[in-house]
């Protein structure tokens, strides 16, 4: 029988231990995969599925089974509807329409900046009627929420709430900052300010319950794939929310600086547009720019009826097919 020192013992014990903490230690963290260059094309690669001959400093709302357009230059709206991909008849609302679009309560809402007020469109009739004439041409929004009208109307920062049955104002809240964008989703209003924040409020009480930081002049909300997205013109990148903690979780930079825009997410991206820039495209789960199209053109870009609409030209309007974008590689 062999004899075992006690030193022997003692070796023994102690790689038994550290074989035991070994294995209780765990896994080093999986290194993260790299992610792909952006791919960089001429916005000119894309081709278009349809082609609106619709000019004008220009904007694009989704609505109604189509997309409106809003023509500053010709006073009008326009609808292009996306089962016929006919545009209908321009309808004449006043002069300048202006700031964002909004359909709700058998209407389409349209800021008017050159004679200030807001024209409600009778979806089934087409009869203008204009509304909230006290505003004045430092107007955004506007958007339906909770069975009222919003929009900010005022250089001041006065989020304004209108009764659409009577079309009266009913409730007023100051902002404290000037606003550049009004959206309404997940339950909340919010408002993008020349603070470089975000306002969260509730359309209920009609008071601020979370104040978020984001980047630069942020021009243009968005929301889906579990987020709320600001495109910030000032620095020239995207902000990332989440809505359950109420922080920036991501800060997506364009690479490029640029002067206003839009942003919209669908079909599975997050779609930026701005002038000069054509189109971005980001993929929400890497939080990063897959595809950029460069060029002249852009500024207004939306989700409507499964197709990507953008201001292509300072004459055109484009719809393009979502998946046909993802595919263009060269």
């Amino acid at each position: 029988m062999t004899a075992v020192t006690v030193a022997g013992k003692v070796a023994i014990f102690a790689v038994f231990c550290a074989a035991a903490l070994s294995a209780q230690e765990p896994p080093p963290p999986e290194k993260p995969k790299p992610v792909a260059p952006t791919i960089r094309l001429a916005f000119g690669r894309l081709k278009p599925d349809s082609t609106f001959e619709i000019g004008g400093d220009r904007v694009l709302a989704s609505g109604d089974g189509g997309v409106w357009v809003s023509s500053r230059q010709s006073g009008t709206v326009t609808k292009i509807d996306a089962k016929t991909n006919k545009p209908a008849e321009p309808i004449a609302v006043g002069k300048e329409p202006c700031a964002g679009l909004a359909t709700g309560f058998g209407s389409l809402l349209v800021p008017i900046c050159g004679a200030p007020g807001l024209a409600r469109v009778d979806l089934k009739t087409s009869e203008v009627k204009v509304i909230a004439k006290g505003v004045t041409a430092a107007m955004v929004g506007p958007v339906t929420a909770v069975s009222s009208i919003w929009i900010v109307g005022d250089a001041r920062g006065t989020l304004t709430r209108i009764d659409p049955d009577s079309n009266a104002v009913i409730a007023e809240m100051p902002l404290g900052a000037k606003a550049l964008a009004l959206a309404f989703g997940q339950s909340a209003l919010w408002v993008a300010t020349d603070n470089n924040e975000l306002l969260k409020i509730s359309p209920y009480t009609i008071v601020t319950s979370e104040i978020i930081k984001v980047g630069k002049s942020p021009r243009s909300i968005a929301f889906g794939e579990g987020a709320v997205w600001t495109l910030n013109a000032g620095d020239g990148t995207v902000s990332r929310i989440d809505p359950k903690t109420n922080k920036v979780a991501n800060t997506i930079k364009l690479g490029v600086p640029v002067a206003g825009g839009q942003i919209a997410v669908g079909e599975g991206s997050v779609w930026v547009s701005a002038p000069g820039l054509p189109l971005s495209r980001i993929d929400p789960r890497t939080n990063h720019i897959v595809q950029q199209f460069t060029g002249e053109g852009g500024g207004a870009v939306v989700i409507s009826q499964g197709a990507l609409w953008i201001t292509a030209t300072p004459k055109a309007i484009w719809r393009l097919d979502p998946k046909l974008v993802e595919a263009t590689r060269q």
